[in-house]
């Protein structure tokens, strides 16, 4: 299974980002980029890659035990930015992003004391993707409608294990589909 960790906007705070979605595509060259749809919007915690089935189960009790040890907080959708010189651009998050961060550092550790090979490990960026290309965009139109937006806060009391299954129909825009296969409410709630 192709798996991460994600916390996941409720749909409240994805549909106000998505009415921006639908201004940032209607701007010029919007036509050339593949934008991510509302099921995909999320902030990756840890990506675990293919993982075989028999390491689900340790790799799930440690993100609940991730997810007890962390307590809710604070987060919005905010802003924006970009990777790749353009190649992805994305929502970013403002509110307690430091626990947001021990998140996510918990989650690549669950991985880790899983087994899971999870490469070098990188400083965490918060970021909900929303389009992608394969050539460099110019991205200052997108970025400066993006730096006006920032959605409702609320409080993430949740840690998400997402499958990944990419699209295997060759139809040109198809989307991954994502799959909740586990989640545990953080503090111990849930």
């Amino acid at each position: 299974m192709r798996l991460f960790a994600a916390v996941l906007p409720p749909q409240d705070v994805t549909e106000e980002l998505a009415a921006v979605a639908a201004e940032l595509r209607r701007l010029p060259g919007a036509e050339g980029v593949r934008w991510t749809g509302v099921p995909g919007w999320h902030f990756t915690l840890a990506f675990y890659g293919e993982v075989d089935d028999d390491v689900v189960p340790g790799l799930s009790e440690r993100l609940e035990r991730a997810a007890r040890r962390t307590p809710g907080f604070p987060l919005a959708v905010c802003g924006g930015g970009q990777f790749g010189h353009g190649r992805v651009l994305w929502a970013g998050a403002s509110g307690e992003l430091p626990a947001l961060r021990l998140l996510a550092e918990r989650a690549e550790a669950a991985g880790r004391k899983a087994g899971v090979e999870m490469g070098e490990h990188r400083r965490y960026k918060a970021h909900l993707t929303v389009a992608r290309s394969r050539e460099a965009v110019e991205v200052r139109p997108y970025l400066s409608v993006l730096d006006g937006f920032t959605s409702r806060t609320w409080t993430v009391d949740e840690l998400a294990l997402v499958r990944s299954n990419l699209p295997r129909s060759g139809v040109p825009g198809e989307q991954p589909r994502y799959e909740v296969v586990g989640r545990w409410g953080l503090g111990g709630a849930g």
